[in-house]
């Protein structure tokens, strides 16, 4: 079995913030697959499919980001899965709006989902699909970060962050299907998202 957490913060209030990125990829992958969304177990909202024979288990955490690791480990402990069959999708500030990246392992770099997970796994070395959301620019730019991750893609962003969201999906059937190098080689390189 593998194991797809997109991370986000449970509620209407966040649903098109930056931060629910996560969130909006396994949902619009478990639809283009029929996948159904149950819940609550593992404090989270969590759906189980197939594709091509391969047991797929997609978990939102709804104990808010800062928390994410709690709902993850008992999905893992539950189901016995293996550590390099798990994939986290996020929101990443340091990557451009429409920029997918696929990662093994590695630090939290200050995102609280990430380090919730690798605290409660007492390990950092899973995947992760990284979604670019851009960081604030120029004056008190550090300052903003907050309002940027809370707040929901600029006008001139929304065309090409749907359009991500798509090619993020994509990504994910592939990491499912061919793994983490090929999907790696196939995304990683891939130009930011154009507006339709």
């Amino acid at each position: 079995m593998k194991l797809i957490c997109g991370l986000g913060n449970p509620g209407k209030t966040y649903e098109a913030h930056r931060h629910n990125i996560g969130f909006r990829v396994v949902e619009f992958f478990a639809h283009a697959l029929g996948f159904a969304w149950l819940g609550p177990k593992f404090e989270a909202m969590w759906s189980l499919g197939n594709i091509q024979g391969q047991r797929i288990l997609l978990l939102k955490p709804q104990t808010y980001m800062n928390l994410s690791g709690h709902s993850l480990r008992q999905a893992i402990q539950f189901y016995k899965i293996e550590l390099p069959e798990v994939l986290v999708v996020h929101d990443e500030l340091d990557l451009p709006c429409g920029k997918l990246q696929f990662k093994q392992g590695g630090g939290h770099g200050g995102h609280n989902g990430l380090r919730s997970i690798s605290e409660q796994l007492g390990n950092s070395n899973y995947a992760r699909l990284r979604f670019g959301i851009g960081k604030p620019q120029g004056e008190k730019a550090k300052e903003r970060i907050v309002s940027h991750v809370l707040s929901g893609a600029l006008d001139e962003e929304k065309a090409i962050e749907e359009a991500t969201v798509v090619q993020a999906a994509k990504a994910l059937g592939c990491w499912a299907e061919e793994g983490l190098a090929t999907a790696m080689n196939r995304y990683n390189q891939r130009k930011e998202a154009k507006k339709a």
